[in-house]
């Protein structure tokens, strides 16, 4: 539900990168990614990327000084990844020119938001599983990440399968496996067009529902981006106007229209207007109980009747 956090300000990080050698912590981590993608074809590795700030990202440092410097985590790793870190640091003597436009491209490309954000990916980039920071030492997150390794398998296996199918089933085949990756849809998009290109040619009439999917979370991303303009200028009644305006089009399905109730809750605080938040609230859990938002919901009505109870 990462996407109900990003209203009212955007969170921008100003971020420098550079392609030299690593940090000391970090020996054996490529920043070259072209040469990276080339080792990992080379070795038959996928690849395991950082994204990281690496001189006051607090979480990155802590999961630096837990996991990736110690022996275990080298050990347990070095036979199935190429270990790529791709830095933001503030200190820009850090990094050269040539990697600060790198990493900022491939942060663009791979959507990343916030850090530490660790990315597994194929030895063609391709992205199969996400994580970031995980408690417990070297021992516990080679672990986690054997565990993420089964993913690109599975998928490899269900790619296979589907090629093997035709028609609807082949579609239904692709639609499962890529949402087994768990991926944002921006990755989804720029890195597995070619399966949601055979997706519509296997399915013409969409009777698996994917387009029409993929067409909905198009126009709740351009809400969204409409929403946020109205956030950063604190114009909250136009804000208000805006989602009201949506929620009368009856575009979104019961999920997508969930979180636009949300978004009425959370600037009717703005407004003010907690008992109309709390009303919201109470209308978007009717919609779909059973959805996995309505658990945010839940603890976004407890905090705002805490708030009004001061």
């Amino acid at each position: 539900m990462m996407k109900l956090k990003r209203y009212l300000h955007t969170i921008c990080a100003t971020v420098i990168f550079g392609l030299a050698t690593a940090n000391a912590s970090t020996e054996g981590w490529a920043t070259d990614f072209e040469a990276a993608k080339k080792q990992a074809v080379d070795e038959k590795k996928s690849l395991l990327i950082d994204f990281t700030g690496s001189d006051w990202c607090g979480w990155c440092i802590k999961l630096d000084k837990e996991v990736f410097v110690h022996d275990a985590f080298k050990t347990g790793v070095k036979d199935k990844f190429v270990l790529v870190e791709l830095d933001f640091p503030r200190d820009k003597s850090k990094l050269t020119e040539a990697i600060i436009a790198q990493n900022k491209a491939l942060q663009e490309k791979y959507s990343v938001k916030g850090f530490p954000t660790i990315l597994l990916t194929d030895e063609q980039g391709r992205p199969f599983a996400k994580t970031g920071y995980q408690a417990g030492g070297p021992e516990a997150y080679v672990k986690h990440l054997d565990e993420l390794l089964t993913i690109r398998a599975k998928r490899d296996a269900a790619f296979a399968e589907a090629d093997k199918a035709e028609g609807v089933a082949k579609a239904k085949s692709l639609v499962g496996a890529i949402g087994s990756l768990g991926l944002d849809d921006g990755m989804v998009s720029s890195f597995y067009a070619d399966k949601i290109d055979a997706i519509k040619a296997a399915d013409p009439n969409d009777e698996s529902g994917y387009v029409k999917g993929l067409e909905l979370k198009s126009k709740f991303m351009e809400f969204q981006k409409q929403l946020n303009a109205f956030g950063a200028k604190k114009d909250f009644e136009g804000a208000m106007k805006h989602i009201d305006e949506t929620l009368s089009a009856g575009t979104f399905d019961a999920e997508l229209k969930q979180q636009t109730m949300v978004f009425k809750a959370i600037t009717s605080m703005q407004l003010k207007k907690p008992e109309d938040a709390l009303k919201t609230l109470d209308e978007a859990k009717a919609i779909a109980p059973e959805n996995p938002i309505s658990a945010n919901i839940d603890m976004l009505k407890k905090r705002i009747e805490a708030s009004v109870a001061k």
